[in-house]
């Protein structure tokens, strides 16, 4: 019981992660102008878009293995912490020179700062050195 509270603990906000990019990463790449008033005009923008979204499913493809596979959890855990953490604090540097957005992009910062520095918490805790 006590392993299964571990890995839990260890590897929810990978699943979390998961479940919110893959959805997010197919709304860029497909639908941007839906959720995201984002209106591609050229060639070039909806490859951009598609790129994004390579990029999103790449991560949580990463994440995945590191759920289902220990030999991967090290790499999932610091992809999860840079992606998480890189989009938190981009967000943020945006708020300082570009004002306060909508307040799904407020949410999604708050998330993704979390959910970066919960990875950085499992890495340090003994959560992760027991796995």
């Amino acid at each position: 019981m006590l392993k299964r509270k571990q890995q839990i603990i260890t590897k929810i906000h990978l699943v979390l992660s998961t479940l919110i990019v893959v959805p997010i990463s197919i709304v860029y790449g497909f639908f941007p102008d839906v959720e995201l008033e984002l209106f591609p005009k050229t060639i070039d923008e909806y490859n951009f878009y598609k790129a994004v979204m390579g990029l999103y499913l790449a991560f949580t493809a990463i994440w995945v293995l590191g759920i289902f596979k220990t030999y991967y959890l090290k790499v999932a855990l610091i992809s999860n912490i840079t992606f998480m953490l890189g989009l938190g604090f981009g967000r943020l540097l945006s708020v300082g020179v570009d004002g306060i957005p909508t307040s799904g992009f407020i949410f999604g910062t708050i998330g993704e700062l979390f959910l970066g520095f919960y990875g950085v918490f499992i890495i340090n805790s003994k959560y992760y050195k027991k796995v």
